[in-house]
């Protein structure tokens, strides 16, 4: 197994949405013993502490929430993602997904300067293509996606300068997709994914053919996993709970391959509220998924026929 240099870097957002909570999720990941099970793997851990973010003065909205301190964090995780790139494979403890809107920027930039296509894995029940206009929350975590690929109405946040491609992005696991979201996707290339497919060919089929992509293009991969991708009878700890979803065998399987392929160059972690967990369970499961994606395998561990 390939030895790396983790770089474990706190993203506590939680402007993304009006349910708090996920600015607790660093220290949960901490405290489940990610850097330990990384460790435990034979990687070097690197644990940054929490990112701050960038100075911003609060304004009301009519409709967006938190306009001002999610632009902030945009310009500070962008940063804060590059930083991490240049030294090893940085893996964001979130913190809402609101927090992708600047790790992604910060992958692209870092791509770009290694003259590498960036493709990005998203993990999640939601597509998270809305922007500022189309959303009816007025959530910004449901606007990753449509941010890194240039969609209008960002005003205020960082330039995207060459947006995202959008055949480099495969949305997995899709369970919950607005109508507005959904005629936008309708029109472009993204790969979509949702638990249909999955209950009728697999998951590994999909995202083996996206990989291949990946490999092909000797791409960098973002892989931004969010906790409601998995089912909610086994990852509670989210605010957007979508009956349905992965299992906890489909989830370990998507980060085995992922580790077999060796394309995963940067691994967001999002969504984690532990005020609705259940004594951690959540997060050992995210804890555990994540150390699949850097190595451990189940027949690593010795097991006994009785």
């Amino acid at each position: 197994m390939t030895q790396q240099t983790c770089i474990l870097i706190g993203a506590p957002v939680d402007s993304g949405k009006r349910r708090r909570g996920c600015l607790m999720g660093p220290d949960a990941y901490r405290t489940a013993g990610l850097a330990e099970a990384l460790r435990d793997l034979g990687h070097g851990v690197q644990d940054r502490g929490d990112v701050r973010p960038a100075p911003f003065t609060p304004k009301p909205h009519a409709k967006l929430h938190a306009l001002e301190e999610t632009i902030a964090w945009t310009t500070a995780l962008a940063e804060a993602a590059e930083a991490g790139l240049r030294d090893g494979l940085p893996i964001f403890m979130g913190g809402d997904h609101a927090l992708s809107l600047g790790t992604v920027l910060g992958a692209m930039r870092h791509s770009e300067a290694q003259n590498r296509p960036l493709f990005v894995l998203w993990l999640d029940a939601h597509s998270d293509f809305h922007t500022p206009e189309t959303t009816d929350s007025g959530n910004l975590h449901g606007t990753p996606l449509g941010y890194v690929t240039g969609r209008p109405d960002f005003d205020g946040f960082p330039e995207i300068p060459m947006p995202l491609a959008q055949d480099n992005i495969a949305i997995i696991g899709l369970r919950s997709v607005d109508s507005a979201e959904r005629a936008a996707l309708q029109d472009t290339t993204v790969q979509r994914v949702d638990m249909r497919e999955i209950d009728e060919t697999g998951i590994a089929k999909p995202l083996s053919g996206f990989l291949e992509r990946v490999a092909r293009s000797n791409g960098m991969l973002h892989v931004s996993l969010d906790v409601d991708f998995l089912d909610p009878s086994v990852a509670p700890a989210v605010g957007t709970t979508v009956p349905g979803g992965a299992t906890i065998r489909e989830g370990h399987l998507v980060m085995e391959m992922l580790h077999d392929s060796g394309l995963m160059t940067s691994l967001d972690l999002v969504e984690l509220n532990p005020f609705l967990d259940e004594r951690g369970r959540t997060a050992q499961v995210m804890v555990d998924l994540a150390a699949s994606a850097l190595g451990r395998r189940v027949f690593d561990r010795p097991t006994r026929a009785f």
